[in-house]
């Protein structure tokens, strides 16, 4: 199940030919599977957070959180499927009476097949070999094949090896699982034919790359990626008269948490003219210490991604220094400040994601100017409004919500919650795609609906048969029906 060496063709045949014992599985015996595997990385936490260590040099702490969140999401997947709804089971019976006369239809939703997920680099755990993507997948009744992250391939090679070990011991199909390295593997693996969706978290070229051979192949499928976010952050004059300083404090913290090197990072901050927040941004910024990156190549990119913005007309360096050695050193902070006017003059420019901790702050003279150059940004994981109570902002909330999957009114986009409501996925760049890719609704992404008309009762998956055996809700005539 996990070595990289096998014939590409003999594991998606092997993935093919598990994708339908596990479609066939029951919602009780794939969640089984799902708690077999989070027990097994639970148990191995310390081991393989020694070895993430070693590749990523995101220190403990944050491993050790980020194992519990991988293990976390797999028991959320198999609470999400035996729960039932993910199914959207609905029935309409047939009136012979209705014009025209109406059949019996049934419809539900059923596992897409043989999915490909390519691991990001900097999530080694909670988006990589047995992160969202596999979950949601291994969930619905989906096999995956994961393609490493060459950034953290020892990592990847011993945890596919602890969810292969689970899954076999738990019953799961041989196939249902597997791991393979290597760009060309991985463009391979895309253009198989017998992939029927690709799960993707990278850099927007890499991705784009990808999504045009998923959907020029003879049969196009679909690209979940996750490719490049800026986060833009509004500030209203109201809430820096309030609380400037508590603002800086919390955007410094977010911006460089993780050495910035999250995809909800906030990268833009919209603030009026004329204030002290860039003062105040300073001041908690300052002694903030420079961190290592995860790899070699991103630390190289980061000096050069800043050198690019600063020689730009109309921008300040208002903390840190453009030239540093983060590959030596680490990345240390780099706040930027320009008008939105130069915004608007310079968008695909000042418009580009730098992959590191670093932010621009952004002033606006008016809210008409202020929705001019919202209009500019493009599409994003999340927006941010900072405002003060009794302000009109609906105008501004509905322009954010156009441009970004998640949109908050406290603290900072750095943090995704792992639940039934979230949404983490925008319009493009940000996702290629409507769902999400953390969250209950994440499983949508492997999924297609089927609609049974007329069918003998025999043949129904039990969440289609009339006397509603699996409990499940389902809509039935047009009405919601819960057990």
């Amino acid at each position: 199940m996990t070595t990289a060496t096998l014939d590409l063709t003999e594991l998606t045949a092997a993935a093919t030919r598990a994708a339908k014992e596990s479609s066939r599985a029951s919602d009780a015996e794939r969640a089984s599977w799902l708690h077999a595997v989070a027990a097994a990385l639970d148990e191995n936490a310390a081991e393989l957070v020694s070895i993430a260590n070693e590749e990523t040099n995101l220190g403990e702490t944050r491993l050790t959180g980020e194992v519990a969140r991988t293990s976390g999401q797999l028991r959320l997947f198999a609470k999400v499927i035996t729960e039932g709804s993910y199914l959207e089971a609905v029935i309409d019976h047939a009136d012979p009476t209705a014009t025209p006369p109406r059949p019996d239809l049934r419809r539900m939703l059923q596992p897409i097949g043989p999915v490909a997920v390519f691991s990001a680099s900097n999530f080694p755990f909670a988006f990589s070999v047995a992160g969202g993507d596999t979950a949601s997948a291994l969930a619905v009744g989906s096999s995956v094949i994961v393609k490493a992250h060459s950034g953290h391939l020892k990592l990847s090679l011993r945890t596919a090896e602890i969810v292969a070990d689970a899954l076999k011991a738990a019953g799961a199909p041989e196939g249902l699982f597997s791991l393979v390295s290597g760009r060309e593997v991985g463009t391979a693996l895309v253009q198989d034919p017998a992939i029927k969706a690709v799960g993707f978290t990278g850099s927007i070229p890499g991705g784009r790359a990808l999504f045009d051979l998923a959907t020029s192949r003879p049969d196009p499928i679909p690209f979940y990626g996750e490719l490049g976010s800026l986060n833009p952050v509004v500030i209203t004059a109201e809430a820096l008269e309030t609380r400037s300083r508590q603002l800086a404090s919390g955007l410094a913290a977010s911006f460089t948490m993780g050495a910035g090197q999250f995809c909800t990072k906030p990268g833009l901050v919209f603030i009026p003219a004329g204030t002290d927040f860039g003062s105040d941004l300073v001041q908690a910024v300052a002694g903030a210490p420079a961190s290592p990156m995860l790899t070699e190549r991103i630390a190289a990119a980061y000096p050069e991604g800043l050198r690019s913005v600063a020689k730009l007309p109309d921008v300040s360096v208002i903390s840190g220094a453009v030239e540093q050695n983060a590959e030596v050193d680490g990345a240390a902070p780099v706040v930027f400040s320009t008008t939105a006017a130069n915004v608007m003059d310079h968008p695909a420019e000042l418009l580009e994601e730098c992959f590191g901790p670093t932010t621009m702050l952004i002033e606006y003279s008016s809210g008409e100017e202020l929705a001019a150059v919202l209009a500019k940004v493009p599409g994003s994981l999340t927006a941010t409004l900072h405002s003060e109570p009794g302000e009109d902002v609906a105008g501004l909330v509905d322009q954010l919500s156009a441009l970004a999957g998640r949109v908050l009114f406290a603290g900072w986009p750095t943090g995704v919650a792992v639940n039934w409501a979230q949404q983490h996925g925008g319009p493009y760049p940000a996702t290629t795609t409507l769902f999400t890719s953390v969250g209950a609704t994440a499983v949508r992404r492997f999924q297609r609906p089927v609609a049974y008309q007329d069918a003998p009762e025999a043949v129904l998956h039990p969440a289609l048969k009339e006397d509603n055996p699996l409990n499940i809700p389902r809509r039935v005539d047009g009405r919601l029906v819960l057990p």
